[in-house]
């Protein structure tokens, strides 16, 4: 890329101009924390592997019934790298008058965040396909499906699809609830679910507030006990890509099977060309995202 340089930045050499204003858009936060178990990483790539559960007691006959449990899947997390930089011409920095090139380490940072906030929505955008980005998943199928499986051979036919269709009502709410709480284990078991979360794109906002914060039923004249009433913290994230799609979540269970791993933080590094005496500015960061295990989720995706 060609660098930056007087001819086009003539504004911050030019006497004239008082005030200047570079990147002072507001930033969204990072929010990875708020959703991920957040892991470091020495190696090149992190492998999780799964045991299953084991089964019942049994009425003592004489002897331990000795059980055996399962290889559960497998998965594992890739960690890529992550690049930035620019660069200008000494006489452009140096006869800058307002300190806009000293500033833009911090719009470095600033895209690093925006750039983490996308990565860290990606399992949720892509909670209803194979998403191998990041990570690959031995079990082979979506975040969100209704055909999930176990390694242990037990029926799969009741508690463990984690997928529907329904548009943000109060009343899909309380079937979601009723799905979620019906997940079961490696072996079919009764396991405890309790969702607490209902995230979605800014655009359902305004319907996820009336579903868990009115008084009475939603959309009704009825004045009866409003059931989902402060059940639920309402979290909106801008970088959800539907404005349609809604998730159901287990937060103490996100906060488990939903893993980041720093491999190198975002680190900086800046150089000076001897010959050309163009300066340049990099930034560089390496990282990944995976899941365990899908039972933290429900997922609505909405046509």
């Amino acid at each position: 890329m060609t660098p930056m340089n007087t001819g086009g930045f003539g504004d911050l050499i030019d006497k004239r101009v008082t005030k200047l204003f570079s990147d002072k858009y507001k930033q969204l936060p990072d929010r990875i924390a708020d959703f991920y178990g957040m892991e470091t990483s020495s190696d090149s790539f992190e492998r999780w592997s799964e045991v299953g559960a084991i089964g019942d007691f049994t009425e003592f006959g004489g002897t331990v019934s000795y059980q055996s449990q399962n290889q559960g899947y497998d998965v594992t997390a890739t960690h890529k790298e992550f690049v930035n930089g620019f660069q200008i011409t000494r006489d452009l920095y140096d006869d800058d008058r307002h300190g806009i090139w000293e500033r833009k380490p911090t719009a470095l940072a600033q895209a690093y965040v925006r750039t983490r906030q996308k990565h860290g929505a990606r399992p949720f955008n892509n909670a209803f396909n194979v998403d191998s980005y990041f990570y690959s998943h031995s079990e082979g199928v979506a975040l969100c499906s209704d055909n999930h499986t176990t390694t242990s051979g037990a029926s799969t036919t009741s508690g463990f699809d984690n997928l529907v269709t329904s548009s943000l009502t109060a009343t899909a709410v309380e079937a979601a609830r009723i799905q979620f709480r019906g997940f079961r284990g490696d072996q079919a078991e009764r396991i405890t679910t309790m969702p607490d979360r209902l995230l979605i794109p800014v655009a359902l906002y305004g319907r996820a507030f009336e579903i868990v914060e009115s008084s009475g039923k939603p959309s009704t004249a009825n004045n009866d006990a409003n059931v989902h009433k402060d059940a639920y913290a309402v979290v909106d994230w801008e970088y959800l890509t539907d404005t349609n799609d809604w998730y159901m979540i287990d937060t103490d269970a996100m906060k488990d099977y939903l893993v980041w791993f720093d491999r190198i933080k975002l680190e900086f590094g800046m150089a000076e060309e001897l010959d050309t005496l163009v300066a340049k500015w990099r930034a560089y960061c390496r990282y990944s995202n995976m899941y365990r295990d899908w039972r933290f989720i429900l997922g609505a995706s909405v046509s």
